[in-house]
């Protein structure tokens, strides 16, 4: 029963209420019939509604994107051991050469193409700090690939809230984000 399930979803009681959604960043698709109707009705009588951070602003994108890189003149060569980054060039030439065979037909009915898709989620790796390459890594899975151009909840929902005329903001600035992952050393990432 959906009613039964739980919903990640705090109510603080004042007059008007206000509410905590905890997301997570995956395909809206995998979790929407899950997120119970309270959650949704909450969603949908909030006047205000706040995210972790603005995915609909484009300064946050491009802050996003900078905040990935190491100091320029840096390579990702000059920073891991020649053997992860041999393992790492190797696999990522694998991603390459499976993605078209991980896209959907509804991906390339689109016009996703699988080189525009794999440079938009790889391009610029040999520039990126190696905790970002890790996730990155994580991200190029054939069940991600298969998700990619379907938004994550946060968007979705970001999205929804633009549409809807909702007011919305951000609790966090992207440094609060970045800062602590290029915080971490090697042997921690």
């Amino acid at each position: 029963q959906q009613n039964e399930l739980n919903s990640f979803l705090w109510t603080i009681k004042r007059d008007p209420p206000s509410y905590f959604f905890g997301t997570i960043h995956v395909p809206y698709t995998r979790v929407w019939d899950f997120i119970p109707e309270n959650s949704k009705k909450a969603f949908q009588q909030s006047h205000i509604i706040y995210f972790e951070l603005d995915l609909t602003d484009p300064y946050t994108i491009s802050a996003l994107t900078s905040c990935q890189l190491l100091p320029q003149g840096k390579n990702l060569q000059d920073v891991l051991p020649r053997d992860i980054y041999r393992r790492l060039k190797r696999h990522l030439e694998y991603v390459k050469l499976m993605m078209p065979s991980w896209m959907t037909p509804d991906q390339r009915g689109k016009g996703l193409y699988a080189d525009y898709l794999f440079n938009a989620i790889a391009g610029n790796w040999e520039q990126k700090r190696p905790v970002w390459v890790m996730l990155m890594v994580n991200s190029l899975t054939e069940v991600d690939i298969k998700s990619r151009g379907v938004p994550v909840l946060d968007l979705f929902l970001a999205q929804e809230a633009e549409r809807l005329r909702k007011q919305t903001g951000a609790v966090e600035k992207v440094e609060e984000q970045c800062h602590p992952l290029n915080g971490l050393n090697f042997s921690q990432v």
